[in-house]
Formats: C-alpha cells, structure tokens, sequence
C-alpha cells in the first residue's frame, strides 16, 4: 500500500504539539514524585557525608519522598560534582558538596572540568572553621609566638595538612600571606597521619577542620593557636580567632557546604528545592546535629551567586600566591 500523506492531515496538530512538548525532565507540577539522590563526593564518615546524610534525611520529611546518598568518593570531590554537573536538570540529582570540589579543584587542576558555574545553587547550608595547632615539641602556645617564631626563622617550620589544594592548605598560605611568613607544606592522606607526625614533633604546625582537632586539643596533645573564622565557634568558644592578631586581622575561611543541582533547573524545581532546604536550616533536629559536629547552620536567603563568585576570587589570590598546581 502506498503512503498518502493526506492521511496525516487528521493527527498534524498532535504531531507538532508532541514536538513542541520539553523532555520529560522539564515537567515539574508532579515534583518530586520519585526517590532523590544526593551525592556526596568523599567516602562515607567524614563531615561533608555527615552534613549530607542530615540533609537528606531532613529533605526527604519536607519533599515527601525518600532522599538517598550516594558516596562517589575520588579526586577531592572532583568525580561526584562532575557526575551531578552533567546529570539531568530534573531535580533528582543533587549535590551535597564542601568549597573544595565545588570552587577550589577547577583552580588548582586543569583536569576538572567544570566549575561553579556549572550548577544551579540551591542554597548554603552550614560552615565549620578550622583550626591551626602546634605540636606541643615546638613550644609555641599562642598566636604572637606563631608569627614571631616562624618570621624570625623562614624556611625552619613545617607545617601539615590533609593534601595540595584543600581548604586546609589555603588557610595555611593564607595566614602565610598575611603575615609575610615563610614554612613548607607536608600534605598528608588525611588527619591520621598528620596527628601522629604532631604528636611526634616531625611537623610543627597543623590544620584541621575544628571538629577533627577538639579531641586532640581537648587532650593537650596539641595546642591550638586560633580558629580560621572571624568570630569564635559556639562549639569551642574558649579558641579565639587568629584575625584578632594584628597580623593576621583579615584571615576569615572556613570549609562551607552547598546543596547544588545541575545546570538549567526549571524555575519551579529550583524554587521548590530552595524553599524545602530553607525549611531544614531552620529545624531544631538539624541545626542541633550541626552544632554538635561543630557547624554553623548558613543563614537564610544567602545571594549564591555573589557568594560563589567572592569565595572563588579569595581562593584564586591565595592559589596564585602560594602557586599551588597539581
């Protein structure tokens, strides 16, 4: 039988309406009616899969849906951030990350290959300082001996921290800047080598997120010199910060965690995400899961995008300084 056109005459108003119609993905009056993933991109135990999990478990009460967290650990973050800038803008893939992968590795790798740019923010959802220590073999037990010292000696001290181009590693160089110092980097493979070679005396200085070093502090195997952060941590009040040294008054960077989605979330999905996540900041059973982990729940409403763009720009200064490439 021959084709005869005239037969389609009928169906063409459906067929161009079908061709008119967005993919699948773009339809959001039913959303979310189907489970969420939210990658975490480190190994299950650290703080970023902590404030992940609180996230998620929170996330899924408001959405009413479950909320799941895949752990897409490798490359500092780097592999699960990509996996979600290149997923589906649906809104049932979502990042849970920390500045690192989010605005540091594109800086200091030329094999990331997306930046912030390459996600729709949802929001900021908590932040930690860290802590600078010093072994307790050094002698030094406050933060005018720390710039005295090392300024007095270039090139002497060594200080340690969880690997190249950490947030860690930036705090560190960017004291170093501030105060015009000069002390090698040890990047160790996590905290537990770095707190061994302190204890020992073989590295002088350290950094860690302040809920991985109070232990350590607590127990007067380190002694801690000041908190990253301008203002001091309700967890650990008795730290002041390093800014309140002269030389250092304008130190203020902390590890920070965003809820991310990929690029080009519909409008409705993203403010439905956005208002969801305000709604967890702001319940007493996630604030206080933060607040024991030594976090600070983010403030509401936070412009992302003037945040990321600042954020980016203080880290660039400090890559450039320190030259830190991999």
């Amino acid at each position: 039988m021959r084709f005869n056109p005239k037969r389609l005459a009928p169906f063409l108003p459906l067929v161009v309406a079908a061709g008119l119609m967005p993919p699948a993905y773009a339809q959001t009056d039913t959303y979310p009616d189907r489970p969420i993933t939210v990658v975490v991109g480190y190994p299950p135990g650290g703080s970023t899969d902590l404030t992940g999990r609180a996230v998620a478990d929170q996330l899924s009460k408001k959405l009413g849906v479950p909320v799941v967290v895949e752990n897409v650990g490798g490359a500092g973050g780097a592999i699960g951030a990509h996996k979600v800038s290149r997923a589906a803008p649906d809104g049932y893939t979502l990042l849970l990350g920390a500045n690192n992968e989010i605005a540091i590795n594109r800086l200091i790798s030329a094999s990331v290959k997306y930046s912030y740019k390459d996600f729709t923010p949802v929001g900021l959802v908590a932040s930690t300082p860290m802590v600078l220590v010093a072994s307790t073999q050094s002698g030094i037990k406050t933060v005018d001996q720390f710039v005295g010292t090392v300024k007095s000696r270039p090139g002497k001290y060594m200080y340690g921290s969880s690997g190249v181009g950490t947030a860690l590693h930036l705090a560190a160089e960017m004291a170093k800047q501030q105060a015009g110092l000069f002390m090698s980097h040890i990047p160790y493979r996590g905290v537990g080598p770095l707190t061994t070679d302190l204890y020992g005396g073989t590295v002088d200085f350290g950094v860690y997120v302040l809920s991985s070093g109070l232990s350590h502090i607590r127990s007067g195997k380190v002694v801690a010199l000041g908190v990253t952060e301008k203002k001091r941590s309700a967890v650990a009040p008795e730290i002041a910060p390093l800014a309140d040294h002269p030389a250092l008054s304008n130190l203020d960077i902390s590890v920070w965690f965003a809820l991310m989605a990929p690029p080009n979330l519909p409008e409705a999905i993203t403010t439905r995400l956005r208002k969801a996540l305000a709604e967890v900041l702001q319940t007493p059973d996630f604030r206080k899961k933060m607040e024991d982990a030594g976090s600070t729940v983010a403030p509401l409403n936070v412009d992302m995008g003037k945040f990321l763009v600042e954020e980016t720009a203080k880290y660039q200064k400090i890559v450039d300084f320190a030259n830190i490439k991999e």
